[in-house]
């Protein structure tokens, strides 16, 4: 179907002058659509959810229903005393009045408002950026919760839990013929290895502190990456974050773990060279007082004496996810050579191996706030 003609099933005023791919994202089909009248431009996003991703898309939209119903009253309330205007998308409805249009192929469309006059930058720019991020998802934070997690449909089951990444890993060192082979056919490989196995025991304390009511299951945001985080461009503060579909009930450690684990490692994921791997204590301190600034008001006892291991869990999981992807054929990271995976395993595991050499001065930050 075109999409000039998917467009007119959504109600936006004035007429549409251009629609075309933008973002940088691997999951949704995502585009600009700008829509103009006598006196006025309108901005949407046009996205088709990605059924092989989210094999339930209308969860999804239901998830992002209750979600922005239950935050825009909030943001409106606060908008008086605030230093800035926060922001979320609104979903626009069709013609007929839903959420989404379903197309004779079976895919879910939907439209929602765009973020105006802001950036999200791949990496941490200074102190300052790092900061505002962290103030962001305080705020999200903040703002999800009071959200009831029974009203939400989980889009992944098993995201972020550990242990079952765990269970995976052996499952493929059992199952996955050539797995073995891979293994003994190479030095680094053997040594990723090794490096689980020092730390399986880890693997589950976020999970036990939960299974124990320790922690409590909240609403997490469940990709808090750099890049999902927007700037402002005209103050320079943190106005919105974005990608809300993997927004669902979970530990909002994780959350904090993977949005430092993003931030304060300049080097990224696929860097060769891991003596430039290290974790940043000052973009980590920047982080968390602004996160603490949004955050202190609901966090517990109990959460913040779990903050640490959080950064130094999400850090272990993902690396162990591209070594499991690895030894697997690489069926689930995208990958550019064959041994890109075993290498974004690496990086993970030198940047947790530097979030332990810092654990004191991370944990003293963080008592400290």
């Amino acid at each position: 179907m075109e999409l000039s003609l998917l467009m007119k099933a959504f109600d936006v005023s004035g007429r549409l002058v251009t629609i075309n791919p933008t973002g940088n994202g691997n999951v949704n089909d995502t585009f600009l659509a700008i829509f103009r009248n006598t006196f006025a431009e309108e901005q949407v996003i046009l996205q088709r959810v990605n059924p092989a991703v989210f094999p339930k898309p209308e969860a999804i939209m239901h998830n992002l229903h209750c979600l922005t119903a239950h935050v825009h009253p909030k943001l409106e309330a606060e908008a008086d005393t605030s230093d800035r205007v926060w922001q979320m998308p609104r979903i626009v409805k069709t013609r007929d009045g839903n959420d989404f249009f379903l197309d004779d192929a079976g895919d879910v469309w939907r439209v929602i408002t765009k973020i105006a006059s802001a950036t999200a930058f791949d990496e941490a720019q200074n102190a300052e950026h790092a900061a505002e991020c962290g103030a962001v998802l305080g705020h999200f934070h903040w703002l999800v919760s009071d959200l009831d997690p029974q009203m939400m449909i989980d889009p992944l089951p098993g995201f972020h839990i550990t242990p079952g990444y765990l269970d995976k890993y052996d499952a493929t060192l059992a199952g996955e013929p050539l797995a073995q082979d891979r293994l003994k056919a190479s030095m680094e490989a053997r040594r990723m290895a090794m490096f689980i196995e020092e730390r399986r025991g880890f693997a589950a304390t976020l999970q036990k502190a939960l299974d124990s009511g320790e922690l409590k299951l909240r609403m997490m945001h469940g990709d808090p990456k750099v890049n999902n985080i927007m700037i402002d461009d005209f103050t320079g503060k943190g106005t919105a974050i974005i990608d809300l579909d993997t927004v669902s009930p979970g530990l909002i450690h994780y959350d904090f773990g993977d949005a430092l684990r993003s931030i304060c490692n300049h080097a990224g994921e696929d860097e060769q060279n891991l003596s430039k791997v290290v974790f940043d204590l000052d973009l980590c301190a920047a982080f968390c007082k602004g996160y603490m600034a949004h955050a202190h008001s609901f966090l517990t006892d109990a959460d913040c004496k779990y903050l640490y291991d959080a950064i130094r869990l999400i850090t272990f999981e993902l690396g162990l996810r591209f070594f499991q992807d690895y030894l697997a054929g690489s069926v689930y990271f995208k990958i550019r050579h064959p041994e890109q995976n075993l290498n974004r395993a690496r990086v993970q595991f030198r940047l947790c191996e530097s979030i332990e050499a810092r654990e004191r001065p991370i944990r003293d930050l963080l008592a400290g706030l």
